[in-house]
């Protein structure tokens, strides 16, 4: 049987939380270009069909599947039903995010809540809806949206320091228990990344020169930064890596 290529996605089918814009938007766009047939998700029906219909204009072979990562209720049917009627899910990547700033000492406990359920509650609830038929199929790739802040705290984003912290371990948990059904566990960790997310901080002259002076790369990411590492860490090449994070965030944690 021929060996395939090490970084090709074809024949594979990749499920995208949190996809219908910013970073999750160009990470399937990036699978779709290696081979890979995508489900992108979202939570807001108007901007998923704006996604889907722009994939599928580029050729992609695309479905979407509306639901919040932080309500198992939404979650486990949704799942179900794209495995029942689009097929099985090979390649599952935990992106959805948000971010709600507040110093600790002031954070109102809902705020806090939200931010845990979305970024680090979600990528469990999806998971483990996904995990059955990988373990059957003895095959799977599962990619967690981790973060420098997966190491490294700022101020104001404690809950958000502490979710990324949590699914850099829940990673390693998933690995710990889910690794020996051939199914590989990683992560990865973006640096400063321009998006949806953080095109406030960038506008923001003594922020940017800030990340830009502490990177050693001297600049900002941009969201096709992260797409060779997703395809790595979604294609064979990557077929003996487990439990790793892997950062793409021009050096910025080399650095003191």
């Amino acid at each position: 049987m021929e060996t395939p290529p090490l970084f090709s996605l074809r024949g594979k089918r990749a499920l995208i939380t949190g996809s219908g814009q910013g970073i999750g938007f160009r990470l399937a766009r990036g699978l779709a270009e290696a081979g890979a047939s995508l489900v992108l998700n979202d939570i807001d029906p108007d901007r998923l069909a704006r996604a889907v219909d722009e994939l599928r204009q580029t050729g992609a072979q695309v479905a979407g599947t509306l639901f919040n990562v932080a309500k198992p209720e939404e979650v486990r049917p949704a799942v179900a039903e794209v495995e029942r009627s689009v097929g099985p899910i090979d390649i599952l990547f935990n992106n959805a995010g948000i971010h709600r700033y507040a110093p600790l000492a002031e954070m109102e406990l809902a705020r806090w809540q939200e931010v845990i359920d979305v970024n680090l509650t979600g990528a469990f609830v999806v998971a483990q809806a996904v995990i059955p038929g990988m373990i059957t199929r003895r095959a799977g790739k599962i990619v967690n949206i981790c973060s420098l802040m997966s190491e490294a705290g700022r101020p104001t984003t404690g809950n958000y320091t502490a979710a990324k912290g949590g699914l850099k371990m829940l990673t390693k948990a998933m690995t710990v228990e889910w690794a020996r059904h051939n199914v590989q566990i990683n992560g990865i960790g973006p640096g400063y990344i321009l998006s949806d997310l953080t095109r406030h901080l960038a506008a923001k002259p003594e922020f940017d020169a800030w990340v830009k002076s502490r990177t050693p790369a001297a600049r900002w990411g941009t969201p096709d930064d992260l797409v060779g590492a997703a395809v790595f860490l979604c294609a064979p090449a990557s077929d003996f890596v487990n439990g790793h994070i892997l950062y793409v965030d021009g050096g910025i944690l080399a650095a003191l």
